[in-house]
Formats: structure tokens, sequence, C-alpha cells
């Protein structure tokens, strides 16, 4: 029998970047086939060429054991072939039954108009199989990104006649409870012969749901292996190219002086009469459920969103921040969670993004000095190891990875004091994990005060000295490294809803 699909010596140029070499990748029907590989190793590129997002230089699609061109994404879906995006591809102004029909026709009265109750009776449909009890005419900018993902979701698995679905990244942003229904609707998906390509940083995952997996690295295929056949080791060696000895690289503890404390910080729900304190040399951990308050939190303090009540304290003197301008002038850094829609300016290039926090450093009566902007880029580049065709490489054609290293290092040029990190590692492979880590221990080594937030609990575990837990806005718990168990966590993390009834 032929396989489901087949790409054959597939090859991809960019300016400056070979993003794939003679790629050979067979997926076979009903099956979930696993990509895996460093940030800029040419997945995306791969799955975008046979979804007809980008054209390549050469080689050839086999669907069912037929060529076929797939032209663009239109072509690809006529074929059967779909993708989800990491990135959201949705219409937040749309309500959520529009969201799902997007790319498809409206169904329509016998007179030509829009069948509302027709299209919102489909849309319940397709959202009770994923067990979202959401109301399909509410808009999807009201949502939260976790629920607008299930909603990608739906839009694909709503479709009458998928044949091969790509899922790029799609627990990125997504609960424990939302994984587990995920894998459930693609087991689902299976049982119907529905093929899967599913891309995935979450080497925890793969067990779970795929049968083989095929590795890349540096634009080329590295190995195609059953699932069962390699350890998790194993996998991250050939993504590497080396053995990685330890997940989280350990540092000696050295807390030193209080340099940032928060009194009964509010804004409405969450965060709701938030109290901490942060101290030199430390990274303070903030855990919850997604929707617990953690990032809402840090925009308060960081002047993102303002706060209602609740006074900031930066060594023992009270400071006021109402934008972020504030923050910055008393030296905290905030490193957002959507570093793609707040972070970045991503047609801009490289050394713009990163000298953006620090633009008067290199100005002379209202002129910037380029060179000097290019000779601090350089010297970032080559520290932290970024990837990147050329100093005024556009910062959209970087890997994500190397995105998030653009930006921590905007703010190790400002030299702030505090640093808020937000989901660092959200969407980015192994081996860029290690150099963020590396990178949040030598802050904590230079007496900076780091404040991490994960929704990766092993993560948060594993690199933070003393861990904040938060539910329904309020902070339930602070909890010393030799106090961290993930029942313990869960526990706190889950209080606020337990006494609350929800649960």
């Amino acid at each position: 029998m032929a396989p489901r699909l087949e790409a054959r010596r597939v090859s991809k140029h960019f300016p400056g970047v070979q993003a794939l070499k003679d790629a050979d990748l067979e997926v076979r029907e009903g099956e979930v086939h696993v990509l895996v590989g460093e940030n800029g190793a040419g997945k995306s590129t791969l799955v975008k060429i046979i979804a007809g997002i980008y054209t390549p230089d050469s080689g050839e699609i086999f669907l069912n054991g037929t060529q076929i061109l797939v032209r663009d994404t239109r072509t690809a879906n006529n074929a059967g072939i779909y993708i989800i995006h990491q990135e959201l591809n949705l219409v937040p102004e749309l309500s959520i039954a529009e969201n799902i029909y997007l790319g498809r026709p409206l169904p329509r009265r016998w007179n030509g108009l829009i069948a509302w109750k027709s299209l919102h009776a489909d849309a319940r449909r397709t959202l009770e199989e994923l067990h979202l009890s959401i109301d399909p005419r509410a808009p999807l900018k009201t949502l939260s990104i976790a629920q607008q993902q299930m909603v990608e979701i739906a839009k694909v698995t709503s479709e009458r006649n998928p044949q091969v679905i790509i899922m790029d990244e799609p627990t990125a942003a997504i609960t424990a409870q939302e994984t587990d229904e995920l894998f459930r609707q693609i087991a689902r998906l299976k049982s119907r012969g529905v093929s899967i390509i599913y891309i995935s940083h979450r080497l925890e995952e793969i067990a779970r749901i795929a049968e083989r997996l095929t590795v890349m690295r540096d634009g080329s295929i590295v190995a195609t292996v059953n699932v069962r056949d390699v350890s998790r080791d194993e996998i991250i060696q050939m993504m590497v190219g080396r053995a990685v000895s330890s997940h989280f690289p350990t540092r000696p503890v050295s807390r030193g002086r209080e340099m940032l404390r928060v009194e009964n910080i509010t804004r409405g729900k969450k965060p709701n009469g938030v109290s901490f304190s942060l101290y030199t040399g430390e990274v303070l951990g903030f855990a919850g459920l997604i929707g617990s308050g953690r990032t809402e939190l840090m925009r308060a303090i960081f002047g993102a969103d303002r706060k209602t009540a609740g006074k900031i304290y930066k060594d023992s003197k009270e400071i006021e921040i109402d934008t972020p301008a504030d923050a910055v002038r008393h030296g905290i850094a905030f490193l957002t969670e959507d570093r793609k829609g707040t972070g970045l300016l991503l047609d801009q290039p490289v050394y713009v993004n990163m000298t953006l926090a620090n633009v008067e450093r290199y100005a002379r009566f209202g002129t910037i000095l380029h060179r000097r902007e290019i000779h601090v880029t350089k010297h970032f580049v080559d520290s932290l190891q970024i990837k990147t065709p050329g100093y005024d490489a556009i910062t959209r054609n970087l890997s994500g990875g190397n995105q998030q290293k653009v930006i921590l290092a905007r703010w190790l040029c400002r030299e702030a004091d505090i640093v808020i990190l937000d989901e660092p590692t959200r969407g980015i492979d192994v081996g860029a994990k290690m150099e963020i880590y590396e990178l949040i221990n030598t802050l904590a080594a230079a007496n900076k005060a780091v404040m991490l937030i994960s929704s990766d609990l092993p993560e948060v575990i594993g690199m933070s000295d003393r861990m904040a837990v938060m539910s329904e806005g309020k902070l339930t718990g602070i909890l010393g490294r030799d106090e961290f168990t993930q029942e313990r966590i869960m526990q706190l993390a889950m209080k606020e809803m337990t006494e609350s009834g929800q649960t």
C-alpha cells in the first residue's frame, strides 16, 4: 500500500539560509508522525511546503501514491491537507462560529442569506465534540489564548474530508486538561484513517500519541525511527548533535538583599491583593493554571496594565509605575509571553529590536549612530550565539529560540536590575531551552533579581529558588526549594477554585 503522504527530495532556500535540503518524509495512513528538531532545523518549512504556504525550490509531493502540485493553501485543502498553525490564524472580531468556518462557504437559506441558526448549531456540535462549553456566538477576542487555540483545532477537525492534518505545536498554549482532550480527538481522527503530522518540543508527549518520529537538523532529515525504539536522551542527541547531560543546569544559590517588594497589588479580580518580596541573586518562579493571574500580575507590576490598588518598592523605596516607560526607568525588564505579538517588531532588523529599549545610548544630538547599534548587536549575537544571516536580517525570519534571545539581549543591553520572564521557553527546542536556562542562571549569578513564569511545571521546579503559586488571581503560597513537589504545587494552584466550589 502506498503511503498516505510522501515528500521526496524537497529543498527550499531563503536569502542567506538553506532552510531545507533534499528532505524526504513518509507518512502512513492513520498514523501520528512526529517531527522534532531544534528551531531552524527545517520542520516548519517542510510542513508549510506540504500545506501550500511555501513553494519548494525542488522536490515532489505525493498523496496516496499520486503526485500533486500544491500551489497554495486552497489547493492543499482541496486535496484534504490542512494545517493548524502555532501562531493563531483567526480573526478576533468575528464570532467563534465564523472563525470555525473561515475559508469555507457559510450555510445559506433559500433566499441566499446566511443561515445563522444552522451555522451556530453546527459550530456548537463541533465544540461539544472537543468538550468545549463556550457560546459559538461570542466574539473570539473574549476567549483566552488557550481557548482560541482549541477553536483553531476545531476549525480543522470540523472539515469533512481531511486526509492529512498538520499540527504545529498545538499544545504550546493549552492546559493539561485541554491537551488530554486534544489527544482524544487525535485518536478519533486516527480511527477514521486521518494521518497526523505533529510538531512538538514537548518530548514527553511523543510516547503518548505517536508511532514514528522523524528527526531534523540543519534543514536535513537525520533519521526516522519507531518511537518505542528510542529513549528521550537519544532523541535529544539526534536533534542537537550532542548529548545534553542535564535538563536544568544547577548553580549555587546566593540570595542577597530585598530588591523588590509589592504590597496588595490589585487590578480587579486578577491580580487581587498580591504581596511578595524578590531578592537579588534569586529566581522566583510563578506557578499556576492558565488563567490564574500570573501574567496579569506581571503586567500590573510593569505598568502595562494600570493597577487599581497596591504599592511597589525597590530597594525599600516606594516607586510609582504607571507605564512601561516608568518600569524601564526603574530598572525593570519584561519578556512577554507573546514574543511575536507584543515583544518584537517582526519586520524590523535584528539590530533595531536588540537596541529598542536603549536607543538614547546610541544617539548624539538626536541622531541614532548606526555604528554603535551594530557594535552592541555584534557583541550579543556572538555572546548569546544568536543564529542570524546578518545584523540587519529581518527578525521575522529567525527561529523562535533566536527571536527569544534577541529580546533577552535587549534587556541585557539595558542592564536591568529586575527581569520578568513570562514563558521564556514556550515554542523553542531542547537545545535553545538549555541556552535560555544558562542565561537565567547568568542573570541570577550577576545579582539580578529574576521572576520566572512557566506553565511547564518541571521547568519552573527545576529553575526556581523559591516558588509563588497563584490561583484565581490570588497568591496562595510561597514555597522554598525543599518544599517543591508537584502535588503541593497543584494543591495551591487549585486552592481558590476548590474553596469557591469550581472543581
